[in-house]
């Protein structure tokens, strides 16, 4: 799994590195095909943005999320991803 992060108005730090990394090996422990995650952290005035797309086997998936603080829009975009990758490996496993 590649992970690229992006950052506009804002510098990406190793400590932003490292938590994001690490959340995100968390989804790659529930689902094996994920190939590409594209990571997009953004600062508007007082609202921290964190943005991504996930690139699966034959899906796109989407999710972005606004706090005060990055951690925890990161914290909170990574549990909107599990939700979505987990619909789509219930679909994908769901033979009728």
């Amino acid at each position: 799994m590649q992970v690229i992060i992006t950052g506009h108005h804002l510098e990406i730090t190793d400590a932003l590195k490292t938590h994001i990394d690490a959340k995100f090996a968390k989804l790659a422990r529930h689902f094996d095909n994920v190939t590409d995650v594209h990571v997009i952290l953004s600062v508007e005035k007082l609202v921290q943005k964190a943005e991504a797309t996930l690139q699966l086997s034959g899906a796109k998936l989407f999710a972005e999320d606004h706090q005060e603080d990055m951690y925890a829009a990161i914290d909170n975009l990574v549990d909107k991803l599990d939700r979505q990758i987990t619909k789509h490996k219930e679909k994908t496993n769901n033979h009728r």
